[in-house]
């Protein structure tokens, strides 16, 4: 049994694959569409014909997926082997046999691995590098593969100090669970938030952008409201930062922000666009 299946079995790790594996029952071209549109705004671009793209954490392979529409020669890379599984399946599926997509299992915390690869125009990370358990080595790991002039493109929980270590006692709880209790414990927890966001929404005169959010939810990037709540309430191991710990981490390391969003202080992601100017 690999490191990655010992941590999963024995409530040490989230098994960010399997959930990813059921993402891909509900993946369509709509879906695809929406990623692809978002990675376009982000970046600020139409095509990536001639970039290079590394997707550290490659997850459901969705986002690998859509930077080799857009023409990038892509490298993808997760510790889980499920995920791994998800982007082999995705290229199969949309582009089989194509030397332009390479995957491989591997760790953003595993130096020499990471060493191996070519700076890339673009290194993405989106909702990874936060649980690996060791969140300050992973960005380091994953900054070094940035080419001069190029862009890192990460997402990173946002610190709600006590209410992030509150969620870091819930996800372990999760995780130690038996796998058939894991969905009952997964609305218990989440049922009550949800039921406030109702509650604001309701005083505000407009509970319907409630219902509307949820069901509107795969124009965030193409994904699925379900597994992704899924994913937030098993996240582990997790970890947060401040959006200032991460502009101070990464200005000594030459890069400059070209874009942020916030989750607004709340429960979230922040997610940070940075060029490699030095």
């Amino acid at each position: 049994m690999n490191q990655h299946m010992h941590e999963v079995n024995s409530g040490e790790r989230f098994g960010f694959g399997a959930n990813w594996a059921s993402f891909l029952k509900v993946l369509d071209d709509d879906r695809i569409a929406e990623a692809e549109a978002s990675l376009k705004d982000r970046l600020d671009v139409e095509r990536l014909d001639g970039k290079t793209f590394l997707d550290i954490g490659s997850g459901s392979g969705l986002f690998s997926l859509s930077a080799r529409r857009l023409g990038a020669k892509v490298f993808s890379f997760d510790y889980d082997l499920d995920s791994v599984g998800c982007a082999q399946e995705l290229r199969q599926r949309y582009f089989p046999d194509d030397p332009d997509w390479k995957i491989a299992a591997g760790s953003v915390l595993d130096t020499a691995y990471v060493e191996q690869y070519d700076k890339a125009d673009i290194v993405y990370s989106w909702g990874v590098l936060h649980h690996t358990g060791s969140m300050w080595e992973a960005i380091e790991n994953a900054q070094s593969r940035v080419a001069p002039g190029g862009i890192f493109f990460i997402s990173i929980y946002n610190d709600q100090g006590f209410q992030s270590r509150v969620w870091t006692f819930f996800k372990k709880i999760y995780n130690k669970l038996p796998a058939f209790l894991r969905p009952a414990w997964a609305v218990l927890i989440m049922g009550p938030y949800e039921l406030c966001r109702l509650l604001v929404q309701t005083v505000k005169g407009r509970p319907f952008e409630y219902f509307r959010g949820i069901i509107n939810y795969r124009s965030a990037r193409g994904m699925s409201y379900w597994h992704d709540l899924v994913d937030w309430i098993g996240g582990y191991p997790f970890e947060v930062a401040k959006p200032d710990e991460i502009f101070a981490f990464l200005k000594t390391r030459g890069f400059v922000l070209e874009k942020l969003r916030t989750c607004g202080g709340g429960l979230g992601c922040n997610e940070f666009v940075f060029k490699k100017v030095s």
